[in-house]
């Protein structure tokens, strides 16, 4: 059975044309009674269509904010947002599917129904809404574990059903925010495999948060470095490998290996 993940078709070469995220001297201050922080500060970055960027940086520069900017959770305070042509916060939200840190998997659901869920809030009956997510349940390795509660599944199994919710609107862009930062390492290393591959099968463009450069190595097509408060790109790295990749082969590459030390270094 087909996949009803309804998203617009796309050459490479209109691909690698088109820019999906454009962000231009942006920048976002919280402000309080006491004090102002200002998380970002003059950034500019840029997303092309169907290419995967890993954002890496140090705690509390940003990362999260650039998410919630993108996404259309809140507008900059200086700066253009701008996805899919549209720089309207209301008109950015409808490009964007956003996965979190954590799962917020709701108790009371089994696995199909949470991931059902993102097509229910569109509007969609809740029985067509199972009906369409359930053929990834098996495409994506959780055969058997549809029916299953949230406190019967797998860090890495919960986390697997809240990337399933993020895709199934089929919107263009997604953001990632640390998905993997509560699971355990080996755990961790599984499923970041397990993403690797199910980008390749499900192709979008993608921010992806993350504190570890390797997993941004392993999973991007480009990584930008992040300062420290207020956050601004410091350093890109091209990855000149294709996607999917082995992750073994990949922690063992020479190219990855130089390309972590040039991160790291930026972080310094």
């Amino acid at each position: 059975m087909p996949v009803e993940i309804h998203q617009a078709a796309a050459t490479p070469a209109t691909r690698a044309e088109q820019t999906q995220v454009r962000l231009t001297g942006v920048g976002r201050t919280y402000a309080s009674s006491r004090r102002a922080t200002v998380a970002l500060e003059g950034l500019d970055l840029e997303v092309r269509s169907g290419e995967v960027l890993g954002v890496v940086g140090p705690s509390g520069c940003g990362k999260s904010t650039l998410l919630e900017l993108v996404t259309g959770l809140a507008e900059p305070d200086e700066g253009i947002v701008e996805v899919a042509g549209e720089q309207d916060a209301g008109k950015r939200r409808p490009a964007c599917s956003y996965m979190p840190q954590r799962d917020l998997l709701l108790p009371w659901r089994d696995a199909l129904g949470n991931a059902a869920l993102a097509l229910e809030s569109e509007g969609v009956g809740r029985r067509e809404a199972r009906r369409r997510a359930a053929p990834l349940f098996e495409r994506f390795g959780l055969t058997e574990f549809e029916h299953a509660r949230p406190a019967a599944l797998s860090g890495g199994m919960r986390q697997r059903v809240a990337f399933l919710r993020t895709l199934l609107p089929g919107r263009p862009v997604l953001c990632l925010d640390e998905p993997f930062a509560a699971l355990d390492a080996i755990t961790r290393a599984d499923m970041q495999q397990w993403l690797a591959d199910a980008l390749h099968s499900e192709p979008r463009t993608v921010l992806l948060v993350t504190h570890d450069v390797e997993e941004a190595l392993f999973l991007s097509d480009r990584v930008v470095v992040l300062s420290g408060r207020p956050g601004r790109v410091v350093a890109e790295l091209d990855v000149p490998l294709p996607r999917p990749r082995d992750r073994r082969a990949a922690m063992i590459d020479p190219d990855l290996a130089a390309l972590r030390e040039r991160a790291l270094e930026a972080l310094r």
